[in-house]
């Protein structure tokens, strides 16, 4: 049996980030990573493909566009197979630099699946289908989420596709029910809007993309509602299908129900915790098949030198936070090794950030003015839209606006939020006037170049500056 001083099990973001710094502060540390390919979610099938293939959607509607400009583009079309053979070249290269970082020697790789014998044991069974037991004095859990598939009836039968088959399909359907509107959902759809499928986004809540203030979130819908995508909000998904002319849901409002129906459905109701077959109990963590680790600020679970980091643990399932996680757990670990009686390190959510690449893109940072009132402080936000600034005039990119909230007696900035042209870039402006804890006047008085799409932040800043 051999012996570690930290064992992480899964290879992706958060479990690179925690093996690595362990090997920085000393420790003997492996990674156990089960998956068929080295990457992890974010490099395989989340953001680097899903995003290569938005950037052709984008280009798309550039092209499509071009006659407000003065520009001829005609017979406008896309070629499937190209653009999924570019997302395998980008990820290929992408996930051949983080198997190579993993596999460098800074810690043992250990390719197998693990669970846990006991609080201290894991049972690993190789690739091959030798197995055996690691002890560790430490232990991150980042197994990452799988793809969430609600017990609906018949959607089963219907055979729905999920992120991970559009990532791979060259050929867009004529018609799409997206069932689901978060950020994986909207982006699913404003890629396939984009090279013309007709598509219908299906939401429970009347608001999508519940995370965010609702002005925000209509302030998407209105834009990806001019690019052609239709949107159900505010009802249940009772039942799904396929028939002669395709698929279709059956769906209930408060007064009546309807079958939509279309070519292809696309499943986007979220993920769930990739905890399935570690025996967690084992150790003496109790988790519902599914549900999220449970996890304190350290990063610690009920058993102290258990520690859990990205996705697996559901707080936020982005990938600089799984990577902040990852690290500040083990750092942790070390410190706990030590003895040193060293107070241990938290994530600190007060710069949470959040994108969402559709078209107009959305992105957000610390609170939204909702949550910050539902916390008791006084605050304030203002706004100012695309369609009355300069640049984006320019451009003809009018969507969307952007939004500062502040407290009231401190001025201080608390929560920012951007919806149009490059909102992905530029609430990093934000992030970093909230990072140094910036007020309202002083960010007003932050030189910007005109004209820019940057400038337009002044606008709110000075309102709220007074």
């Amino acid at each position: 049996m051999s012996d570690f001083d930290l064992v992480v099990i899964g290879g992706g973001s958060a479990g690179y980030a925690a093996a690595r710094t362990a090997s920085r502060e000393g420790l003997r540390t492996a990674v156990i990573d089960g998956s068929a390919e080295l990457g992890g979610l974010c490099i395989l099938r989340g953001c680097m493909p899903s995003k290569t293939l938005i950037e052709s959607a984008n280009r798309m509607l550039e092209m499509k566009e071009a006659e407000e400009f003065g520009l001829h583009a005609k017979d406008i079309s896309f070629d499937g197979e190209k653009i999924i053979a570019r997302k395998k070249r980008l990820v290929a290269e992408f996930a051949r630099y983080r198997a190579e970082q993993l596999e460098n020697g800074q810690f043992q790789l250990i390719r197998g699946h693990a669970r846990f014998a006991d609080p201290h044991t894991l049972r690993v069974r190789e690739a091959e289908g030798t197995e055996h037991n690691l002890s560790a004095r430490t232990i991150i859990v980042a197994t990452g989420s799988v793809i969430r598939h609600p017990d609906i009836p018949g959607l089963a039968d219907a055979q729905p596709l999920t992120s991970d088959d559009v990532l791979d399909n060259p050929r867009p359907p004529a018609s799409l029910i997206v069932l689901g509107a978060g950020p994986v959902a909207l982006e699913m759809a404003h890629y396939h809007t984009a090279l013309g499928s007709r598509v219908t986004v299906v939401q429970r809540s009347r608001q999508i993309l519940s995370s965010m203030d609702a002005d925000v979130a209509d302030a998407v819908q209105r834009g990806m509602e001019r690019h052609g995508t239709k949107f159900v909000t505010g009802c249940k998904i009772i039942s799904a299908g396929r028939g002669p002319r395709g698929k279709w849901v059956r769906i209930g409002h408060e007064d009546r129900e309807e079958t939509l129906e279309a070519r292809e459905i696309l499943l986007a109701l979220g993920r769930d915790a990739a905890t399935g077959g570690l025996d967690l109990p084992a150790a003496g963590i109790e988790a519902a098949a599914g549900r999220p680790l449970a996890t304190s600020d350290t990063q610690q679970t009920a058993v102290p030198h258990i520690f859990g980091a990205g996705d697996v643990t559901g707080k936020l399932e982005i990938v600089h936070i799984a990577i902040e996680q990852g690290e500040i757990a083990a750092r942790n670990a070390a410190r706990l090794l030590r003895g040193s009686g060293e107070a241990l390190e938290t994530t600190d959510y007060r710069l949470r950030l959040f994108a969402v690449f559709t078209q107009p893109e959305a992105a957000m940072v610390g609170l939204t003015e909702r949550e910050a009132r539902e916390l008791g402080m006084d605050v304030a936000a203002a706004s100012y839209p695309f369609d009355d600034h300069g640049k984006s005039l320019v451009q003809g990119k009018i969507d969307g606006a952007v939004k500062l909230i502040a407290d009231r007696k401190t001025g201080e900035l608390v929560g920012g939020a951007v919806v149009g042209p490059h909102a992905s870039e530029l609430i990093h402006e934000v992030v970093v006037a909230m990072r140094y804890r910036a007020t309202a006047a002083e960010f007003a008085r932050t030189p910007h170049y005109h004209p820019t799409l940057s400038e337009i932040w002044t606008y709110p800043a000075e309102e709220l500056a007074g």
